[in-house]
């Protein structure tokens, strides 16, 4: 499959406002409508399909016109959960409260990588602004470490 920079992705590359590793970035640049992800991938510049997926899962880039859009193993592994109808009770200001910490924690740890998407939890004021963000973390640390802030938003 032959990828694109998407219009987000363009503005990403100039004011660099998703943090990317030099290695990512590299690798971003080279996604230019001609080049394969096999092509990329196999560059030498030690990126993994993961990063891709990542890429792709932030809006960055986009399959090229015409082609099938296949999606990126992680989203479909760990697709965002609704908010359920019925809950345990909390409200939104307490589940707020309770998913925040959790929220500045996993994008906390994710060092220089994930600065600007601390940056982004830490402005939020709302249980509904953490629920909007919650996919670029749940992308940017995996489903995994992810579970705990789902059960804390949707729980």
């Amino acid at each position: 499959m032959i990828l694109v920079k998407t219009e987000a992705g363009q503005q990403v590359l100039k004011d660099r406002s998703v943090p990317l590793t030099p290695r990512q970035r590299s690798a971003f640049i080279q996604f230019d409508g001609k080049r394969s992800i096999d092509d990329v991938l196999g560059s030498g510049l030690g990126i993994g399909r993961e990063e891709v997926d990542q890429m792709i899962a932030l809006g960055l880039l986009a399959p090229l016109d015409g082609q099938p859009a296949a999606a990126p193993a992680a989203v479909v592994a760990a697709p965002a959960p609704a908010v359920p109808a019925v809950s345990s009770g909390r409200s939104r200001q307490q589940r707020y409260k309770d998913a925040y910490p959790i929220a500045t924690q996993l994008t906390g740890s994710l060092g220089l990588m994930g600065f600007r998407l601390n940056l982004q939890v830490e402005g939020t004021t709302s249980y509904e602004d953490l629920l909007a963000l919650a996919p670029k973390i749940r992308a940017a640390v995996g489903p995994e470490k992810a579970a705990a802030l789902d059960k804390a938003l949707n729980d």
